[in-house]
C-alpha cells in the first residue's frame, strides 16, 4: 500500500535547513511520504483592521478550498498573526478528521517576547505546531499527558513543556485509525 501524503503548503519563505527539519519530522512522527509545495495568494482579505490579525476560520476555508492532487493531509504554513473570533490568538488550527490544517509561526519566537535568541526556538515550536494540527487532522483529540504534543497550548511555554512527538496513547489512537 502507498503511504498518505503529507502536502506542506508554503506560504512564507522558510530557510531550506528549517523547512527541511520539519518535513523530517513529520515523516519521523506520521510515517508519512511529505512534500512541499510553495504558494502564493493574496491573503489580505482575512485580515481584520479591528485586530490587527489574520481570520484563521476563513484563511482555513480558503486553504480548503486549493486544489492539493493526492494528498490525504495538508498543513498551510504562514507567518502571520492567526485569530479565531473566541480566541485572542491562535498558534494554528486544523479540521478534526478533515484534509486541511494551518500553523503559523507568528507567535513563536522569543524575539516576538522581548528575548534574544536564534531560531532554536522557533523551530523547535513551530515543529510542534504542525506536528499538533497534523494530528488533528489524523483525528487525535487533545491530549492531557503533560509531554504530549497533542496537548493543548495557549502559550509558548506550554509548547516549550511539550515532546515533539506523540505519547505511548496517542500513537495506539493514531495506529489503529
Amino acid at each position: 500500500m502507498d503511504q498518505p501524503t503529507i502536502t506542506i503548503a508554503l506560504f512564507v519563505h522558510f530557510r531550506k535547513e528549517f523547512l527541511d527539519e520539519i518535513v523530517m519530522a513529520l515523516q519521523q512522527e506520521f510515517y508519512c511520504r511529505v512534500i512541499v509545495k510553495e504558494m502564493y495568494i493574496d491573503i489580505s482579505v482575512f485580515f481584520d483592521p479591528r485586530r490587527r490579525q489574520y481570520n484563521g476560520d476563513k484563511l482555513l476555508r480558503m486553504v480548503d478550498s486549493l486544489d492539493f492532487n493526492g494528498s490525504a493531509k495538508v498543513i498551510a504554513l504562514f507567518n502571520v498573526d492567526l485569530f479565531i473570533p473566541i480566541l485572542t490568538y491562535i498558534f494554528g488550527q486544523a479540521q478534526l478528521s478533515g484534509r486541511t490544517g494551518i500553523a503559523s509561526s507568528y507567535r513563536l519566537s522569543n524575539k516576538r517576547y522581548g528575548i534574544e535568541d536564534g531560531d532554536k526556538y522557533l523551530l523547535d515550536r513551530f515543529k510542534k505546531e504542525v506536528i499538533h494540527e497534523l494530528g488533528h487532522l489524523f483525528g487525535l483529540i487533545h491530549c492531557h499527558t503533560p509531554t504530549c504534543v497533542m496537548r493543548s497550548s495557549t502559550y509558548v511555554e506550554d509548547i516549550d513543556q511539550k515532546e515533539a512527538g506523540l505519547c505511548h496513547k496517542c500513537r495506539t489512537i493514531l495506529e489503529e485509525l
